[in-house]
């Protein structure tokens, strides 16, 4: 699987480990890869808004695995709104992902023992290389040069939710306030397809930060109260 092959949420879910340490680095992983996912499938036309919630299109399928499964995911559920659904099993979307990962070689799956006694799976970027040219480009698109307008429309989805999901590998706490104007701009370029889809994608950003500081909130408070 070659990197111009990869899906929006397999870049994100690599970005959320560390080139030089090849371990993950705490990041909102599967609130990431979920609003990735849901992203990419609106880039992709395969779904689209329906008083609010996202649809499958008919018979619309994209040939990835992860993806297609959460069309599918949706299609079998009751509506939920697009905010919903960043939040709603995102675990699923994320080992979808990760089990493509580790298909394709980037990430190595290696079997430990929590306590001696419960068996578990730890993951290790297997491939730093191409996961750290995938970083450079994106903090270029990030900093660099390059007008808004000239940043496809992917690098530019996945710099905008890098910065709402707090993906530190790519945007710094530092670029999170020092190059806000960017990140808004590139926030908007990711839905240059229309109007409503552009404030779709622009929801799914929202709901992204939104969970995540729910679920610093929840860290914080069960760490004061333990």
């Amino acid at each position: 699987m070659p990197n111009g092959s990869l899906s929006l949420a397999a870049s994100l879910y690599l970005l959320s480990y560390d080139p030089e340490t090849g371990r993950p680095t705490g990041a909102h992983t599967a609130l990431l890869v979920r609003a990735a996912a849901l992203t990419e499938l609106v880039q992709r036309g395969t779904l689209t808004d329906t008083d609010g919630s996202p649809c499958p299109v008919a018979d619309a399928l994209t040939g990835d695995q992860a993806l297609d499964g959460l069309l599918e995911l949706i299609g079998e559920s009751r509506p939920r709104s697009w905010q919903i659904w960043v939040g709603h099993q995102p675990r699923l979307t994320e080992q979808a992902v990760r089990d493509q990962m580790v298909a394709a070689g980037y990430v190595r799956a290696k079997g430990r023992r929590v306590l001696g006694l419960f068996p578990a799976k730890e993951y290790t970027l297997e491939r730093p290389e191409p996961v750290a040219a995938m970083r450079e480009a994106a903090v270029r698109a990030l900093h660099g040069g390059q007008p808004v307008a000239e940043v496809s429309e992917r690098d530019a989805a996945l710099v905008s939710l890098a910065a709402a999901g707090e993906l530190r590998t790519v945007v710094t706490a530092t670029d999170a306030k020092v190059r806000k104007d960017r990140i808004l701009e590139l926030g908007a370029r990711c839905g240059g397809m229309g109007p409503v889809l552009e404030k779709v994608i622009a929801q799914v950003r929202t709901a992204l930060a939104a969970a995540v500081v729910t679920t610093m909130l929840a860290t914080t408070t069960a760490a004061t109260t333990t």
